[in-house]
């Protein structure tokens, strides 16, 4: 049984990865998940926002290298 597992993206990065690698998990447009988090963020008053990418970034791995043979 193959699981699929969150990986920070190498390809698709602003910062560290971590909305790239969300937005590839899913299949979503990375753009909609960046403006969601900056939305929820605001609305949250940042903080929470900033400490929960904060904490994704040292739990959710980066991905691994592809040979590309």
């Amino acid at each position: 049984m193959q699981t699929n597992k969150i990986y920070r993206s190498r390809n698709d990065r602003v910062l560290a990865g971590v909305l790239g690698g969300i937005s590839e998990h899913f299949g979503w447009n990375s753009q909609l998940v960046r403006l969601l988090y900056i939305a929820i963020s605001i609305f949250s008053v940042a903080f929470p926002g900033i400490l929960v990418y904060i904490i994704a970034l040292f739990i959710i791995p980066e991905a691994p290298y592809r040979n590309q043979d």
